[in-house]
């Protein structure tokens, strides 16, 4: 746990993620990443610098076979605040309107309704699970799929919701997040969603790992090139 605590220190240091008094949602999916992140979040909150507020908000996509209580437990043994966000997401995507590809339009409703729930708490940040693999899987996307050259920032302002959205595990790699997990006892709660691990981001997952083969330094290097502030950083 030390690497992620260390990870989580130098990214909120580095891009200046945490003021004091914030109050921050941490966004669970149930997923590794995001499970990671509420309990880094909340050891880190003990010896931070600056003080902040933390809850945790689960979007509901309406899946019957979705079960939330092992994070619920979980946010209970770490005393922080559990909220759940029902939705009908799932119903709209693949009932009504038969999305052949649903990923995008998917995050883009969970993210407005976890957005709502961040102001309707009355808090002014939300923390995401993404790590440095997860920021060059969306470069590769960027490039392969939009013809740009782009991936998400540490710190972005949300303008229509006067919220920021940090990303404080974005220093670290999925191998030091695993780990963590299998070590640790966090809980996971798997999708029920009929695209997961099926989609474009999962190619650029394979994709990248053959590449690793070929060029074992390659992961270190790429994210030094999007980190890298002498050049056009893709992060600022």
């Amino acid at each position: 746990m030390k690497q992620i605590l260390g990870g989580i220190r130098k990214a909120v240091e580095e891009y200046d993620m945490i003021q004091d008094g914030d109050k921050i949602v941490v966004g669970v999916s149930g997923g590794k990443d995001s499970m990671v992140l509420l309990y880094g979040m909340k050891l880190f909150q003990r010896f931070s610098p600056v003080k902040y507020d933390l809850a945790a908000v689960t979007i509901g996509m309406g899946f019957e076979n979705f079960d939330t209580s092992p994070i619920e437990e979980f946010c209970k043994k770490i005393d922080v605040p559990y909220y759940v966000v029902d939705t009908d997401i799932a119903e709209i995507i693949f009932d009504i309107r038969k999305e052949k590809n649903p990923c995008a339009l998917c995050a883009k409703m969970r993210r407005g309704a976890l957005h709502d729930k961040v102001k309707d708490l009355g808090f002014n940040k939300v923390a995401l699970g993404h790590h440095a693999d997860d920021a060059l899987e969306t470069l590769f996307l960027s490039m392969f799929y939009e013809g740009r050259i782009s991936t998400f920032k540490p710190v972005t302002y949300l303008s229509n919701k006067d919220i920021h959205c940090i990303r404080p595990m974005l220093l670290l790699k999925e191998a030091q997040v695993e780990g963590v997990m299998n070590r640790h006892d966090i809980p996971v709660v798997e999708s029920p969603c009929p695209m997961d691990r099926h989609t474009k981001r999962e190619d650029m997952k394979l994709l990248l790992k053959s590449i690793y083969k070929d060029i074992p330094e390659g992961r270190d290097r790429l994210i030094r090139a999007i980190r890298n502030k002498d050049q056009l950083s893709l992060w600022f």
